[in-house]
């Protein structure tokens, strides 16, 4: 690690092969903390290159825990995290929303490092019992429309390095594989970036994949559709700029769609809202961002068709039940 280092303080990086290495020697414990921290320090001082992302998503994806689904045309709705926002998980509530609007969903979630509240807090603190076996997932996805499939439990490296992640609490290059390496490997995914540089690397490296991505940028900053500017979504087939308008809704403050002090407090916003008692703000940015997804597959009609489906499905109780019997 220590030659490593010290090309990277000389301002060099790392091809697609170094960078695949190394983060398979992290993942079975051949360096020591300070030398792992020195290492994601690097990347906290610069933006990680196409070749660098590249390789770590090759060595996480090579060394996961296999996961056998039949679940043909899943997605995923993530975001890196990392936007210094503190949200409620609206990722999350968003995967419910498209779950019971008829869409699968194999959601990829983690504990929050930068954050109080990840997707994996407040699952837990709802009562969710992490799993790592195909078969529960797929009894999950059958009777839920929804899995959950917690980080640490599929990726080595994850589970290794978690606690200097939440040591550091700062937003580090592993926040940008999270959304790279779901090892269910859904059809589409809908991925939330904190900034448009990243969201270039991201766009060059999923063009590659024959799935279907869609990107969304908050450009004030968040890492999703958050209403409260104008967003940028980038597809296969280009980019644009949407107002919270173009979008159905109306612009929205960002206290409104603060998380809690605590992870308890956070799951409880979350339980609030998919039991319909939700701010007309909340409701809006969950919406905005399941409607999205939701078209984005391009199963479901109109824009207007799926920002309807979704509302049935929030205000309906259809993703509640989705919940319900996740928890099951």
């Amino acid at each position: 690690m220590k030659e490593i280092l010290q090309y990277l303080f000389n301002h060099h990086t790392l091809s697609k092969s170094e960078a695949k290495a190394t983060m398979i020697e992290i993942a079975q414990n051949k360096f020591n903390a300070t030398e792992v921290t020195a290492f994601i320090s690097v990347f906290l001082m610069r933006n990680i290159t196409l070749k660098e992302l590249e390789g770590f998503r090759e060595a996480l994806l090579q060394m996961a825990v296999f996961v056998n689904l039949d679940a043909g045309n899943a997605m995923d709705i993530v975001g890196t995290g990392g936007d210094g926002k503190d949200t409620i998980n609206i990722s999350t509530l968003a995967s419910f929303v498209v779950a019971g609007a008829g869409q699968k969903v194999t959601k990829h979630g983690n504990y929050g490092a930068s954050t109080i509240t990840g997707s994996s807090n407040v699952l837990e603190e709802l009562g969710y019992q992490f799993k790592n076996n195909s078969d529960q997932l797929q009894q999950d996805l059958e009777k839920a429309n929804i899995c959950f499939l917690h980080a640490p439990y599929f990726h080595p490296a994850l589970q290794s390095v978690g606690t200097l992640r939440k040591a550091l609490g700062l937003r580090t290059f592993f926040n940008l594989l999270g959304p790279l390496v779901n090892p269910a490997k859904p059809q589409y995914s809908m991925i939330g970036v904190y900034n448009l540089e990243i969201a270039r690397i991201y766009q060059y490296l999923l063009q590659k994949d024959e799935k279907d991505f869609v990107l969304v940028h908050g450009m004030d900053g968040y890492d999703e559709i958050s209403l409260t500017h104008d967003s940028k979504i980038i597809t296969k087939n280009g980019e644009e700029i949407y107002s919270t308008e173009d979008l159905g809704f109306d612009s929205i403050s960002p206290e409104s769609i603060k998380a809690g002090k605590k992870t308890r407090e956070t799951a409880k916003i979350f339980r609030d809202i998919l039991h319909g008692k939700g701010t007309e703000q909340q409701n809006s940015v969950v919406l905005a961002n399941a409607a999205v997804a939701l078209y984005h597959t391009g199963k479901y009609g109109s824009y207007d068709d799926c920002l309807l489906a979704v509302q049935d499905s929030l205000l309906g109780g259809k993703a509640l039940r989705c919940l319900e019997r996740l928890l099951e």
